[in-house]
């Protein structure tokens, strides 16, 4: 009951956030909501045993993939708003304040990774997972990972939409999510 109320309560919320990026389908922002979903679905899922066995191996797995996911999400947030100096004339609903950057960012965390937030959602995706794995929770996260995928990639082509063949660069440079990796 309690989980059904939570589902229902930060639904509501994430719709609310997400509003102007839902009346958008293919927008980054209308995949995002969905990959939320999915996450939320896990939080959900996982929340009766959250700290049940706090020293087991898969809550700490958990505890590092949750670590690594605030790093990046504060790092890749504070960059943004320093350096990629969001302005009015990003004049998009669909994006959040951080977000509407006038400045292609490319330092610090950006240097070798292009989205260290979405980046931060996989690794916190993971970190639901693992606070207890399952057949339930491995779909779910799989299928979230889809949409963080797609919400990136429509992030690039809208990126590539303002900054142009700056960011086309910028993509030969660097990786998605993992340096020299992925």
């Amino acid at each position: 009951m309690r989980e059904g109320v939570v589902f229902i309560a930060a639904t509501l919320a994430l719709a609310l956030v997400s509003r102007a990026s839902l009346r958008k389908p293919g927008s980054h922002g209308f995949y995002r909501f969905f990959a939320w979903e999915c996450m939320l679905g896990l939080f959900v899922l996982n929340m009766q045993v959250w700290n049940a066995t706090p020293n087991s191996t898969y809550q700490i797995i958990s505890g590092l993939l949750f670590f690594v996911s605030l790093l990046l999400v504060l790092s890749g947030v504070g960059l943004l708003q320093l350096s990629g100096q969001p302005g009015p004339e990003r004049n998009d609903a669909t994006l959040f304040g951080f977000e509407k950057t006038t400045t292609l960012v490319t330092t610090g965390v950006y240097r070798h990774v292009r989205h260290p937030i979405y980046g931060s959602l996989l690794f916190l995706c993971w970190g639901f997972f693992f606070k207890q794995p399952s057949l339930t929770g491995g779909v779910l996260a799989t299928i979230a990972c889809g949409f963080i995928v797609a919400a990136t990639r429509a992030e690039e082509i809208e990126n590539i939409g303002y900054f142009g063949e700056q960011y086309r660069e910028y993509m030969q440079r660097t990786k998605m999510f993992v340096p020299f990796i992925l």
